[in-house]
């Protein structure tokens, strides 16, 4: 099926790696020019169609400078994916949880979607063409909040619900605005050195493989979701071939959330 991205001009944040990746290999694939947004842009400088930026979404000016970088280079913004953020595992309860720990989760889980968003909207909105923004929230938003990351999880439960007053807002101006929240991905996030699964494992005495097992039990797939299996949904909601679907939340889980 052709998505129809051809010619779109698509910026993604967090690029470098993980579900980012996939995903502006995704609309690249697809024939969208990607502008790709990290810090470190080693992976993204060989991709055909796809803009590597430097740049620290966790600034108050990074995002705003990623969406200048993509007007300024190709003239719009017609796709605006937020992926970046970031998960620290709090270990020690919610009094060790300092309002630091707060405001660095919501800093780049939380506010760089919403200023990344505020610069897009303001050249979709200027060029009365529509255009389509899907940010990547987490299933950590809704789905049996977990005190283990309750900084996380509040800030992509802001997400979700900026998502969809947005979305109400601007359906008439043809701006469509939905979530996709993952469970647990293959990723560094979850599997890398530092990530999740060696975090919590470390502070239970086991191997990262055991927390990984543990946590793989109670998905209906019996695995992970890959990065690629998030980035064709992502995809897919960036495409006019979806393009009355808005203020939606897509679940990619395996089947570990067993209720609507």
């Amino acid at each position: 099926m052709d998505l129809e991205l051809g010619g779109r001009v698509a910026v993604v944040t967090g690029a470098s790696k993980g579900i980012g990746l996939a995903v502006v290999r995704a609309l690249a694939s697809e024939g969208a020019t990607v502008v790709a947004g990290a810090r470190n842009v080693d992976t993204l400088t060989e991709l055909d169609g796809v803009d590597a930026v430097a740049v620290d979404l966790g600034t108050p000016d990074g995002p705003g400078q990623l969406i200048g970088e993509a007007i300024a280079g190709h003239g719009r913004v017609d796709v605006l994916v937020n992926n970046v953020g970031r998960v620290q595992p709090r270990l020690d309860g919610f009094l060790a949880v300092s309002d630091a720990d707060f405001d660095a989760s919501l800093q780049l889980n939380f506010f760089a979607a919403v200023r990344a968003t505020r610069a897009a909207v303001a050249d979709m909105l200027a060029r009365g063409e529509g255009g389509a923004i899907v940010n990547v929230v987490s299933v950590n938003a809704f789905f049996q909040p977990d005190g283990v990351v309750a900084d996380y999880g509040a800030a992509k439960a802001a997400l979700l619900n900026l998502a969809k007053a947005l979305a109400e807002e601007l359906g008439p101006q043809g701006i469509r605005v939905n979530s996709v929240s993952p469970g647990q991905v293959a990723t560094d996030l979850w599997l890398g050195d530092g990530g999740v699964a060696a975090t919590v494992g470390a502070a239970l005495g086991v191997q990262a493989d055991t927390v990984r097992e543990q946590a793989v039990a109670g998905i209906a797939t019996g695995r992970f979701s890959t990065p690629e299996e998030v980035a064709t949904l992502v995809a897919l909601l960036a495409s006019p071939r979806t393009g009355n679907v808005t203020g939606s939340n897509y679940v990619i889980d395996g089947g570990l959330v067993k209720t609507v």
